[in-house]
């Protein structure tokens, strides 16, 4: 069935020529997609890899956490230990909307095989919900200062298409927003479910810095190489 969802709007960074590559990319709680596309210099890889960087917007809801305030969230986030309450309706209503877009790459020509999902924050937590449950094979996953929601579904929900997904995981050590424990959690969870996992962490908060964009470029060019 076609999905009733609206695309997403989004900053997107086109390629030279055709596109041969994408990188669907989610922001972070009250950010929205103009966060990271300054970044994409910073990676270091070949125009010849055509990718088309998009960067949706999350809508504007309240957020219980932060006393009701309207802001731009992939779901609610209702207490600080974000191992608890998770706000499933609003996980999987994000969750359609993402699936949304990588249908339109597809629509557009880059088939799920040359897509990777990334995500900072509550993006890569939401990046990692819906690329675990894809139903085709995709190109990677990456994972940056995040966490794993509706874990407990995991298992019976992940895609065996995708049950083997290169994982690239990167957390900040001083992190005071989404705790370096909460990153470790997911990376052993997703190493236990078989995944290949590339893990780095960085003596930095809640954000990304030099090195890891570094390494995080060193990755795309080992997936996206011809």
């Amino acid at each position: 069935m076609p999905r009733t969802e609206p695309l997403l709007p989004a900053v997107e960074l086109e390629p030279e020529g055709p596109a041969r590559h994408a990188v669907i990319w989610l922001h972070g709680l009250g950010a929205d997609g103009h966060d990271f596309p300054p970044i994409v210099p910073e990676l270091g890889l070949d125009p010849a890899l055509a990718i088309r960087w998009v960067f949706p917007h999350a809508p504007a809801i309240p957020v219980t956490l932060n006393g009701g305030m309207v802001m731009p969230a992939w779901y609610d986030i209702r207490a600080g230990d974000l191992s608890k309450r998770h706000d499933e309706a609003g996980i999987r209503l994000s969750a359609e909307r993402v699936a949304r877009r990588i249908e339109h790459e597809e629509e557009r020509g880059v088939p799920a095989s040359r897509i990777v999902l990334a995500g900072f924050s509550q993006g890569g937590a939401l990046a990692a919900h819906v690329a675990l449950r894809w139903r085709a094979r995709l190109a990677g996953l990456v994972c940056l200062s995040t966490y794993l929601v509706l874990e407990e579904t995991l298992a019976t929900e992940c895609s065996p298409a995708n049950r083997d997904l290169p994982v690239f995981q990167a957390h900040g050590t001083l992190d005071p927003m989404v705790h370096l424990e909460r990153g470790v959690a997911a990376r052993d969870a997703l190493q236990e479910l078989g995944h290949p996992l590339e893990w780095h962490d960085y003596a930095m908060g809640h954000q990304v810095c030099l090195e890891e964009l570094e390494d995080l470029g060193a990755w795309f060019r080992a997936r996206l190489a011809p």
